[in-house]
């Protein structure tokens, strides 16, 4: 089983491969096939999105509203899931569930749910409480991240055992303060804001560096330069061949 607490006993520097949304170069984010596709294509981590919809289920979904990916519309937190599991994603695919994905990844990788909508921290302590008295899982293979920084605090006052990342698309020195409050082992940032001098110093506070959504080559071979933890990325297997090239 792959946790991502595991990177600091690493000898030479290999950053994680996190798909973002699963495998979304290649299959309709956020979807089971997605995510099935990022564990096919070798990675060591998965990032999924998650709102509760309005009969309490949290289902894995990345924008507010329905009608960009799907044959819907409106809002996915009114609806309730039996609507919601007849809604179509680019024509073909299915929006699941939390549980589903969890099911369908049991363990083999470490999951980063990214807190999208409101109202979502107490249910995922709950759903993740529960799934870790199954000892499937174990702490160390989640990551809550947000850029809803409450959220993150709310999750914090519930749950100190799963690992919290903060999310920012600022200047992620801005995020330090908060990553200490929430006790927080990482902070996601857009790579765009990343050199090596803010990499170094949110190292050297004890955070790993997880910036997104990196997809050409050449910011994968500068985010390696700058020694990030961590690379999310819609295609993996571009990871894999910079590092191959290296």
């Amino acid at each position: 089983m792959v946790s991502f607490s595991a990177l600091s006993c690493n000898e030479s520097y290999q950053p994680y491969i996190i798909g973002h949304r699963g495998a979304k170069g290649h299959v309709a984010e956020n979807t089971l096939p997605s995510v099935a596709k990022a564990i096919e294509l070798g990675v060591d981590g998965i990032e999924i999105d998650v709102f509760l919809c309005q009969s309490g289920e949290l289902v894995v979904f990345h924008d507010k509203t329905l009608e960009k990916l799907t044959d819907s519309q409106g809002y996915i937190e009114d609806l309730p899931l039996d609507t919601i599991r007849k809604i179509n994603v680019l024509g073909e695919y299915k929006i699941p569930t939390l549980e589903q994905v969890l099911e369908l990844i049991d363990g083999k990788v470490f999951l980063n749910i990214e807190l999208k909508g409101g109202g979502t921290a107490e249910p995922t302590h709950k759903l993740l409480t529960a799934v870790l008295k199954q000892k499937k899982w174990r702490a160390d293979q989640f990551i809550i991240s947000s850029f809803n920084w409450d959220e993150l605090k709310l999750f914090y006052g519930l749950n100190q055992e799963v690992p919290i990342a903060v999310l920012t698309n600022a200047d992620p020195l801005d995020a330090l303060p908060i990553a200490q409050e929430v006790n927080a082992q990482a902070i996601n940032p857009n790579f765009k804001a990343l050199n090596e001098k803010n990499v170094k110093k949110i190292q050297q506070a004890g955070y790993k560096v997880f910036p997104y959504t990196i997809n050409n080559p050449k910011d994968i071979q500068k985010m390696m330069f700058l020694k990030v933890d961590g690379i999310i990325t819609d295609y993996p297997e571009r990871v894999n061949e910079a590092l191959s090239a290296d």
